[in-house]
């Protein structure tokens, strides 16, 4: 009895404090916003397109690529056919990377350096923490810059306008200002290996869930120009943009987040990425499926929260795909799942869920999930290299590809779910709702218990505990606090 009430008087105080530090929190950004003219990211509008420049555009195709063994080879292919420029945008890149695997192994390096020889190749890295707390710091994209100019054309320039402890996240390829490639996919290689497909076999430590998109159309000029923007910052070279015609009957909108005070052509920011989240989550009438590697932003989590405190309707489901132990912030989200989770006094609208391999003689690798993704009713989608947390939606630079389209919304969710219940789509053409309830919950549930057990699981997919140790719930606000201008 006594242990239990320690427990429980620990548990008050830690929810306590995390309560009363997201609030500074989520008033500080207010502040932030306010003052620069942004507050519409936090208050919404009654669209799901977010306001302002670049608006939704008309006549894209739009195709999702799910994992590096998809995403990868069809990146390759666009880079080889490239006929006039090629501009990259990365967080990271390892100059021998493969992009493919099967024949012969096409490493970035040596496809750069070939098409540099007849067109404009052009990559902007973040140029790393300028000491070794993160990664990449300064002498690794040193390196990589090194190892991608020399003995060759290829442009690259190392952009160190980020606030302190931000980087430069996205990953955007855009090619001939045809074809874009938007996501959360990194071409970089280490202890992981992200050429992973949808069964994730166990290879090196785990595997890795990852989604991009390739992009066609209007929108693509939209990239371009974020590019282009961030490239004259840097370099002082004005990259002519043209915004190509029509190619499919897609309606797409491409959101960012870039802080204010980093570039002359964006000084008082960019926060629609954030809009564009609250605005779905707030119109959301019967489910919302997020995947990403990270949830502790206390905006997203307080509007999560609400709808679970106020179902908009009584079969109304929330599901979450991350990490089962994401490299950094894991407390962060575990707290933050119990928010959730209390908030759902019943346990019958919320479910947290991740990943593990189940390669013969592996019972507890886990897949680490990297993509960046939601889904809201069938009616909305977004893809793109933003995590739902601070550094993401306020401090890092972040671009994400919002569409309207029911058709594309409806066939993504179904190609991610195939993947992860290990079901043809064919047996996923149901109600969402019905399919949480009876496909999501029985096999998350099960595995999660043999786990717990020890027994071999049957399937990848498995429930996160949402658990609330203390000061979990305090460390992602403390984040927002010390590392947010």
């Amino acid at each position: 009895m006594a242990k239990h009430s320690l427990h429980s008087a620990v548990s008050l105080v830690d929810r306590t404090l995390g309560d009363a530090l997201e609030q500074q929190v989520a008033a500080h950004h207010r502040r932030r916003l306010h003052r620069l003219g942004w507050e519409r990211a936090l208050s919404g509008g009654s669209s799901l397109w977010a306001d302002g420049s670049p608006p939704p555009r008309t006549g894209n195709a739009l195709e999702l690529l799910v994992d590096g063994e998809t995403a990868l080879p069809r990146i390759a292919e666009a880079l080889r056919a490239a006929r006039s420029q090629v501009t990259i945008a990365g967080w990271e890149i390892t100059p021998r990377f493969a992009l493919t695997r099967s024949e012969s192994r096409l490493v970035v390096r040596d496809v750069l350096a070939e098409l540099a020889e007849r067109l404009p190749v052009r990559v902007l890295l973040w140029a790393g923490a300028p000491l070794p707390v993160l990664r990449p710091w300064r002498l690794d994209a040193m390196a990589a810059r090194r190892e991608l100019t020399d003995g060759s054309r290829v442009q690259v320039a190392l952009d160190s306008h980020e606030r302190p402890l931000h980087t430069h996240h996205e990953k955007l390829i855009v090619v001939d200002d045809e074809i874009a490639f938007v996501g959360g996919i990194d071409l970089t290689d280490g202890a992981v290996d992200r050429f992973d497909g949808s069964d994730h076999p166990y290879r090196r430590a785990y595997g890795w869930h990852d989604v991009a998109c390739e992009l066609r159309g209007p929108a693509v000029g939209d990239v371009a120009a974020h590019i282009a923007l961030r490239w004259r910052e840097v370099t002082g070279e004005a990259l002519a943009v043209t915004w190509p015609e029509k190619a499919g009957d897609v309606q797409a909108q491409i959101v960012s987040t870039v802080p204010e005070g980093l570039y002359a052509g964006a000084w008082r920011g960019n926060f629609r990425i954030l809009e564009s989240y609250l605005n779905a989550i707030r119109a959301a009438r019967r489910f919302i499926y997020l995947e990403n590697q990270f949830l502790w932003a206390p905006e997203i989590v307080a509007a999560l929260r609400d709808k679970l405190l106020r179902p908009p309707s009584p079969d109304f489901r929330l599901v979450l795909l991350l990490p089962s132990r994401a490299d950094s912030g894991e407390d962060d989200t575990r707290g933050q799942l119990a928010v959730l989770a209390q908030a759902d006094e019943h346990g019958e609208h919320f479910l947290a869920c991740t990943l593990y391999a189940r390669s013969a003689g592996v019972t507890s690798a886990p897949v680490y999930v990297h993509a960046k993704v939601g889904i809201v009713d069938d009616e909305w989608l977004t893809v793109g290299s933003a995590n739902l947390n601070d550094h993401s939606l306020f401090n890092d630079t972040e671009v994400n590809v919002v569409t309207g389209d029911a058709t594309l919304a409806r066939a993504a969710r179904i190609r991610l779910w195939s993947e992860h219940l290990e079901m043809s789509t064919e047996d996923l053409q149901g109600d969402p709702v019905e399919l949480i309830d009876s496909r999501w919950k029985p096999i998350a549930y099960e595995q999660l218990a043999r786990r717990e057990a020890g027994a071999t699981m049957t399937h990848r997919l498995a429930s996160l505990p949402h658990v609330s140790k203390r000061l979990r719930r305090l460390l992602g606000p403390l984040d927002g606090l010390v590392f947010d201008g």
